[in-house]
């Protein structure tokens, strides 16, 4: 017997209709077939510096925000977490996803309008405000007498950030006549703040309050100043060729973090727990 077109065609839509019934009765088929990572692995970039209660130095330990919520992507998704720890600053992590080193980043990374340009990202899961760090003594010679806040959004002095920070982004804009100086670390910032090289610097409220915390001493040097019209949103990074991974990471946001979005006051009461322990 022959076998016509018309018997393939009818053939191959039975076999079609067959194989979709039998995947809407495998959701596990379903989703292997449109599987979110590769390789079973989730690779998570993260900074080799501490940023503490989100994160420890490379090799430190696992403890921390964005630990436990890398761990937690990774196992909603069923696959392994492998942390990649070289990035030396924010934006590293930025570029070890455009490079397609890393499936997602996640280290207190801001979201900026220029770092979305090149990088999808969830919905933020904490929310800061900008703050500013200032040396009293300078701050008062460029005030003369006026209240601080009269003088800070013209402000012209020096003002330091971190290289590869999004504040160092963010400064250009902020604060148009100011002489930006870009630092290695924070702690070369606070050094500068500290003996006066630098009159402010620019960082988020909640990095500076941390800083207070630790070194009490530091609020005879210095005064801390929260810009509460400015905000600093924190989000995973996640490279640019996956939404559906995107769209995975803003669903465990949603559904096992119950749409939390953590603020300073939360994260600092975490971090003087974890600095008691």
């Amino acid at each position: 017997m022959s076998v016509t077109r018309r018997t393939l065609l009818t053939a191959g839509s039975v076999g079609l209709l067959m194989a979709q019934a039998r995947a809407a009765n495998n959701p596990e088929q379903q989703v292997e077939s449109a599987s979110v990572v590769s390789d079973n692995t989730l690779r998570i970039a993260m900074p080799a510096f501490a940023s503490n209660p989100f994160f420890p130095a490379d090799g430190s330990g696992d403890s921390g925000i964005d630990m436990e919520l890398a761990r937690g992507i990774a196992a909603e998704l069923g696959v392994e977490p492998v942390f990649d720890r070289s990035a030396v600053t924010f934006d590293d992590m930025v570029k070890q996803l455009t490079s397609g080193q890393a499936d997602i980043a996640i280290g207190k990374l801001s979201r900026t309008l220029h770092r979305g340009r090149s990088i999808l990202y969830s919905r933020p899961y904490a929310m800061l405000h900008q703050g500013l760090i200032a040396n009293r003594l300078n701050l008062a010679r460029i005030a003369q007498g006026k209240p601080p806040e009269q003088i800070i959004r013209d402000f012209s002095g020096d003002l330091g950030v971190i290289e590869g920070s999004s504040f160092a982004t963010y400064a250009a804009k902020t604060f148009p006549h100011a002489q930006v100086h870009r630092f290695a670390g924070w702690n070369m910032v606070v050094d500068a703040i500290r003996n006066g090289t630098i009159d402010m610097a620019y960082r988020d409220d909640f990095e500076i309050k941390k800083l207070m915390v630790d070194d009490p001493s530091m609020t005879v040097a210095a005064r801390s100043i929260t810009l509460t019209d400015k905000v600093d949103t924190i989000a995973v990074g996640v490279r640019p060729d996956n939404p559906h991974l995107a769209a995975f990471v803003d669903l465990y946001l949603d559904l096992a973090r119950g749409q939390q979005v953590l603020n300073t006051d939360e994260i600092i009461a975490r971090y003087r727990l974890g600095s008691k322990a």
